[in-house]
């Protein structure tokens, strides 16, 4: 009878382990475990919210000397400038795309009180 039982719990345990390691939806199952794991873990973790903070704030400060050098320069009569502020153009807008990507895939560290210096997203300059 024991030994019915203990064949009984490892075919049981073999099965459930091939479930979650070759089948998409027991992977699926798992993955979706993990990420919550995870993001509740971040969510509560000073260390991760600094750091995305204090990578939001550096992405903000390039950003914005990237468009008042642009803003400076965008109508000046020597070329030379203009280059500088198209070259800034192009740094501003490539700090928007990236800025607005990193908000969106650390939305949950914030969870509804993000700092009043962190914008939600950043314009494009035309």
């Amino acid at each position: 009878m024991r030994k019915a039982a203990v064949i009984v719990l490892s075919t049981l345990l073999c099965l459930t382990i091939l479930f979650f390691a070759f089948t998409p939806s027991g992977r699926g199952v798992w993955n979706n475990w993990l990420h919550a794991l995870q993001a509740s873990d971040d969510a509560t973790r000073y260390a991760t919210r600094k750091k995305v903070e204090d990578t939001c704030r550096a992405m903000l400060s390039s950003y914005t000397s990237d468009c008042l050098t642009y803003a400076q320069y965008k109508s000046s009569p020597v070329e030379e400038k203009r280059s500088w502020a198209e070259q800034a153009k192009m740094r501003a807008n490539k700090t928007a795309a990236t800025y607005n990507e990193y908000i969106l895939k650390n939305t949950y560290v914030f969870r509804d009180s993000i700092p009043e210096d962190i914008a939600s997203s950043l314009a494009y300059l035309d």
